[in-house]
């Protein structure tokens, strides 16, 4: 049995969507769409290089409380889009735990200090501690970490597996990944506006309370994950025990808006339902 939820994908106004859902136990219970087809990610990409940042923690290779990017500010800063660096340029825009400025300059920061331990680019780093060991053989994390990803959905699939279900890292640091960080923070979400609070984990988007949001309306609060300028999403709901990925070829826009929540809420339906 298939899940019919995902043949929504078929009606976005886009020329081309995949998507799958995969349980905690790593099963699928559905895919649609071409799932070996190779899509960018946008920052979607952010979700894989944070996981390649907590492997390189656990390694020892650095710490999540030692400096990394502007002064005063950490990895866990970097990771928590708290590190004062403006959008898409090397800029402190404000102090270091002040505000939730999601930032591609961050991500950057943060692939060059990771990079300095191990003396590799981020990008093979990565490969060799998360893409390689979960099978992940048609994605790439060259260029920015912060927004250069291209994979497919079975390969990210297999990544919302491991997630749910870590082997790659203790499940306490997936734990911690997926909590707030810096609690109360304000700020902005690209595409949404302004949230009070704007919750991030480690590399992770919280739902929480936000809205308007990208998940759906039934996601519970601890859903977590991420969305693309490039028409691409991520995320993990744990009380629902399933993640879902759709990669798209149509940049995020009002359509996105829409058809996001619909989609998300009809396969949460049809989840509880089996």
């Amino acid at each position: 049995m298939s899940l019919q939820s995902l043949a929504l994908i078929e009606n976005w106004p886009v020329p081309t969507a995949a998507a799958a859902v995969v349980r905690a136990d790593g099963t699928v219970p559905g895919t649609r769409g071409p799932v070996g087809r190779r899509f960018p990610l946008a920052s979607v990409t952010k979700p894989l290089a944070a996981y390649a940042v907590l492997v390189a923690y656990e390694e020892g290779a650095i710490e999540l409380d030692e400096p990394a990017g502007p002064p005063g500010s950490t990895v866990r800063h970097l990771l928590a889009h708290t590190s004062g660096l403006a959008f898409d340029e090397p800029r402190v825009t404000s102090a270091p735990g002040e505000r939730r400025l999601y930032s591609n300059a961050g991500f950057e920061a943060l692939g060059d200090h990771v990079a300095k331990a191990p003396d590799i680019p981020f990008g093979e780093y990565a490969r060799q501690a998360v893409l390689e060991p979960l099978g992940m053989t048609a994605t790439s994390l060259n260029g920015s970490p912060a927004k250069d990803g291209v994979s497919t959905v079975a390969d990210l699939a297999r990544f919302a597996a491991e997630v749910q279900a870590p082997r790659l890292l203790d499940p306490r640091t997936v734990a911690e990944a997926m909590t707030v960080q810096y609690a109360g923070t304000k700020g902005v979400l690209p595409g949404y506006g302004h949230q009070n609070p704007n919750d991030w984990g480690l590399g992770f988007e919280i739902r929480d309370a936000k809205s308007p949001h990208w998940t759906g309306r039934s996601s519970s609060p601890r859903t977590f994950g991420h969305f693309g300028q490039s028409g691409t999403f991520l995320w993990i709901d744990p009380d629902a025990g399933a993640a879902c990925v759709a990669l798209t070829d149509r940049a995020f826009g009002p359509w996105a808006i829409e058809a996001w929540p619909v989609f998300t809420d009809a396969v949460l339906a049809e989840l509880r339902g089996w």
